[in-house]
């Protein structure tokens, strides 16, 4: 945790970008019946009952303090999927940069052997090279900065029914490109100082 913490205090510096990845999936539901619309007097109405068609995963990958992200659908979460995701932030949002510090989960799909099962040898080491990864500890996936992005992108483009990828997709890109063009940040306040207090108990106990 205090890893993670004191990279999220490193100030910005576009060769050494600071970068959050996170993955969700994502429900294709289509309704059962067709819902009513709002009228006078009565609100929108939907149907309890749906159909399920299936699952997507998102990939998420924000830099918390220039305010943008990149958003990737897809149909699997497999480690192809991640080194491919990987390989398009590096090569994409960071093609000049030095070096890029990853902040993610330790899933077990990211790994070293995503790279040389994906790519051959030498293109797997270069991008395992352009990389600093940051683990956030078991059951401290809150520390990731993505999260909080899945969370804006759920509430804002996908809290309803969405039936197929396709549709998935064009939602997805359309909210990125809002978002990007805002520059909307992340104001990370939590510190080492406040997690040794209000996380106290986590902490082991020194007896002189």
């Amino acid at each position: 945790m205090e890893q993670v913490l004191d990279v999220y205090k490193r100030p910005y510096d576009e060769n050494k970008p600071v970068v959050c990845m996170d993955e969700s999936p994502k429900q294709l539901i289509s309704d059962a019946r067709l819902s009513s619309p709002m009228k006078p007097g009565q609100e929108f109405r939907l149907d309890y009952e749906y159909v399920r068609h299936g699952m997507v995963n998102i990939f998420m990958a924000n830099e918390p303090l220039k305010g943008t992200r990149l958003v990737e659908i897809t149909t699997h979460k497999t480690k192809k999927d991640w080194a491919m995701f990987i390989k398009r932030i590096a090569d994409e949002l960071y093609p000049k940069a030095n070096k890029i510090t990853l902040v993610m989960d330790n899933f077990k799909t990211h790994s070293a052997s995503a790279f040389y099962e994906t790519f051959e040898p030498k293109e797997a080491k270069r991008l395992w090279d352009r990389f600093e990864f940051v683990f956030t500890p078991k059951h401290g996936s809150w520390l990731n900065m993505a999260e909080i992005e899945l969370h804006v992108l759920t509430g804002q483009c996908l809290n309803r029914h969405i039936s197929t990828i396709e549709k998935v997709k064009e939602e997805v890109d359309a909210w990125q490109d809002y978002r990007n063009n805002r520059e909307s940040t992340i104001n990370w306040q939590f510190t080492t100082k406040e997690s040794r207090i209000k996380l106290k108990r986590l902490y082991p106990s020194i007896n002189d």
